[in-house]
C-alpha cells in the first residue's frame, strides 16, 4: 500500500475468497451432535464448510452486495482523507528545505491532525462494518443451522462437523460425507425469496493504519 490507507471493508466472497465471513459466533454451534449412538454403534458422520455454504447461498451473496453498497460512501470518505494527508506529506518532503520554521511547524501540525482524524474515522467505520457483518452472519447462520439439522435427521447423520473451523480439524473425509452442496441447495430452495445468486462482488481493499507524519 506504500503506507496508503485502504478500506477495511471486506465483502462476502465465494469459495477460496471466503476467509472470514463466519467468526466464532457459529463455531460452537456448528459441531452438531444429532441423535444418540451407543459406543457399540457406528456413527454416520457428515462434514460441511459453513463459510462456503453461507458465501454460496443466495442470502450470503445478496448480503455481500448490500454491505458493499452501504459502506461504499464511507470508503470514499476514507480514501479522500488519505489523499489529503498524502498531499500534505508530499508537500513537506518537497519543500522541507525551503519552508520557514513557522510554515514547517504549521504543516506538520496539520499532518498530525489529519492523521489522527483518519485513524479515528477508520476505526469507527470498521467497528460499524463489523457489527453489520456480524448481524448478517447471525441471521443467515441461524437459518443455515435449521437446514443442517433437517438434512442430518433425514439422512441419518449422527454428527456434522464444520471443516472451516480450526477447532475441528478433519484430516480425511470421503466426498459423500461432504454435505455442503446439498445444504446450500436446500437452503436456496427454502429461502427462494432471496435475490438470485450472482458472483460475489470483488473484495474491498483492507485498511491499514494511517501513516505517521514524517519526522523533521
Amino acid at each position: 500500500m506504500k503506507k496508503r490507507i485502504t478500506s477495511k471493508f471486506k465483502s462476502v466472497k465465494e469459495n477460496n475468497g471466503m476467509k472470514r465471513l463466519i467468526p466464532m459466533i457459529m463455531i460452537a454451534a456448528l459441531t452438531v451432535g444429532l441423535g444418540t449412538a451407543s459406543a457399540q454403534t457406528a456413527q454416520k458422520m457428515g462434514i460441511i464448510n459453513i463459510q462456503m455454504a453461507i458465501a454460496q447461498s443466495t442470502d450470503g451473496q445478496k448480503a455481500a452486495r448490500d454491505l458493499q453498497a452501504r459502506f461504499s460512501p464511507k470508503r470514499g470518505e476514507l480514501e479522500k482523507m488519505q489523499s489529503e494527508l498524502s498531499a500534505l506529506q508530499d508537500q513537506l518532503r518537497n519543500q522541507e528545505k525551503t519552508l520557514s520554521e513557522d510554515a514547517r511547524n504549521k504543516l506538520m501540525r496539520s499532518i498530525d491532525d489529519k492523521t489522527r482524524a483518519l485513524n479515528r474515522t477508520n476505526e469507527d467505520a470498521t467497528a460499524e462494518f463489523q457489527t453489520a457483518e456480524q448481524d448478517v452472519i447471525n441471521e443467515i447462520g441461524q437459518k443455515m443451522m435449521a437446514i443442517i439439522t433437517d438434512y442430518a435427521e433425514k439422512n441419518g447423520l449422527s454428527v456434522v462437523l464444520d471443516v472451516s473451523s480450526p477447532q475441528t480439524p478433519v484430516l480425511y473425509a470421503d466426498q459423500p460425507s461432504n454435505i455442503t452442496p446439498a445444504v446450500v441447495e436446500q437452503y436456496n430452495k427454502i429461502h427462494a425469496a432471496a435475490a438470485p445468486a450472482a458472483a460475489a462482488p470483488a473484495a474491498a481493499p483492507k485498511p491499514a493504519a494511517a501513516p505517521a507524519a514524517p519526522k523533521p
